[in-house]
């Protein structure tokens, strides 16, 4: 292997595998334990250089397989980098790191599940697709749980992301007192860990990436996703903010992942054109 992060990597059969989707399991020095990791590259990738790489970040209860096979998210994808609206990009869908009932994408005690996402599913991009480099372009969403992490890893990791964006986003840990069975002892206790207004107005040596935000109008994050937009205007924090008809579910998520990738569109273009 050309990067020695992983014990171990095996991966699905793609003459096997549904969609052209792909599925993969790693040691993880970060996790100290095998994780998941399920991929998508559309066929207008192939011999591009620095490919871009879109990590979609699941909530609780779920797991690598959930934007696929839940969300249909490499068949939104394929969709809009055949009409020209995104350009072609690697797809990875990685677990949390299957802490309990979720890990919040944070480090804890004995593992760190933010080193997961942020080096080491970047790092088994680059293994498993040849169009993939250290010069990829990174842009991480999420919904829920996942939402949490890709504006924390936003705020923290400015210069490792080229745009983030949440979907009916958890925007603070106490929330998930309500959702896990375990207690967040171990978690850290950093403030942009535990809130997400604390990542994003963190230190600004460094630029934040161009965010999104979106909630449903029957959300029941949806106070908390205002208040998080009131905060950030106050702050001078760019950002689109956008609401919807919409509850806290896959047909809310699935609907508005197209607004997310047209987002990420976006910006690839504009990097693009700056080039």
């Amino acid at each position: 292997m050309s990067e020695d992060l992983f014990r171990t990597v095996e991966c699905s059969d793609p003459a096997q595998s549904a969609d052209g989707l792909g599925f993969a399991t790693v040691k993880s020095r970060a996790l100290r334990r095998r994780a998941d990791v399920c991929w998508y590259v559309p066929p207008q990738a192939r011999g591009r250089i620095d490919l871009p790489v879109v990590m979609l970040l699941h909530g609780v209860y779920g797991s690598h397989w959930s934007w696929a096979l839940q969300g249909g998210a490499h068949r939104t994808l394929a969709r809009m980098i055949a009409d020209g609206t995104l350009p072609p990009v690697a797809l990875l869908m990685p677990s949390d790191g299957l802490w309990g009932d979720g890990s919040g994408y944070v480090r804890h005690a004995d593992h760190d599940a933010e080193a997961w996402i942020i080096d080491e599913v970047p790092a088994l991009a680059r293994e498993l697709v040849a169009e993939c480099t250290v010069r990829s372009p990174l842009l991480v969403a999420g919904l829920s749980m996942g939402g949490f992490g890709a504006l924390r890893l936003a705020g923290k990791h400015r210069a490792r992301m080229v745009a983030a964006a949440s979907l009916s986003a958890v925007t603070a840990a106490v929330q998930f007192d309500a959702l896990l069975e375990e207690t967040r002892d171990g978690w850290s206790a950093e403030a942009a860990d535990r809130d997400v207004l604390a990542a994003l107005a963190g230190p600004a040596e460094q630029a934040l990436p161009p965010l999104r935000i979106d909630c449903g109008l029957e959300d029941p994050y949806l106070e908390a996703n205002r208040a998080l937009h009131r905060a950030l205007a106050q702050a001078g924090i760019a950002h689109h903010y956008a609401e919807r008809p919409g509850a806290h579910d896959w047909d809310y998520w699935s609907a508005t992942l197209a607004s997310t990738l047209q987002f990420f569109g976006d910006v690839l273009h504009s990097l693009e054109d700056h080039a």
